[in-house]
């Protein structure tokens, strides 16, 4: 069950990362073609601007639980490479739980903003004038699945703490005799 949830998690993120990369491709046609339209053409642009800032922001928000999931976030370590190897795991499960704390918080805060948007029917105020609900979806799905991807790392830390077992790149590993590794938090089937 445990690893199910764990497994389900990874793949959420997994396919809001090929969302992600989708709308960064977007974007970067987009621009392309505003730029054909605007010094080739000489015909204004009106929509393009507005998509590729919500394109873009969005793609940044939720490339982030795949971000979390593989490890890649930017980290000091200092204090991690000085302290011994239990005190260095209390430290990883304390950041997870802090970072589902602020995420939860966030996710509270962007799903108010996106109901008032929706609600309200508010529009972007320039001439293209998308609903705003559209763009602002991004960020409540984006905590959500940060939330869930946070459990699944606090549960993965856990599971690994819990007895012989290494994280790899596919994850938790019973009864394997290699050296964990810090940066995936994956479990492995």
């Amino acid at each position: 069950m445990l690893k199910a949830y764990i497994e389900a998690v990874g793949n959420a993120s997994r396919g809001l990362a090929i969302v992600a990369t989708a709308l960064i491709i977007a974007s970067m046609l987009v621009v392309c073609q505003m730029i054909l339209m605007r010094y080739v053409f000489r015909q204004p642009t009106v929509w393009q601007t507005d998509f590729v800032v919500f394109s873009a922001t969005a793609a940044m928000f939720l490339g982030a639980p795949y971000v979390l999931l593989k490890g890649g976030h930017v980290g000091v370590d200092v204090v991690e490479v000085m302290v011994g190897d239990r005190t260095r795991s209390v430290l990883r499960v304390v950041a997870s739980l802090l970072g589902l704390l602020f995420c939860t918080i966030m996710l509270i805060a962007t799903w108010i903003q996106f109901h008032d948007a929706w609600a309200g029917n508010w529009k972007h105020a320039s001439v293209w004038a998308p609903p705003l609900w559209v763009p602002l979806a991004a960020l409540p799905l984006s905590f959500a699945m940060l939330c869930l991807q946070y459990v699944a790392q606090v549960l993965t830390l856990l599971t690994a703490a819990a007895g012989p077992a290494t994280i790899s790149d596919g994850g938790v590993e019973r009864g394997s005799t290699q050296s964990a590794n810090p940066h995936s938090r994956e479990i492995v089937q």
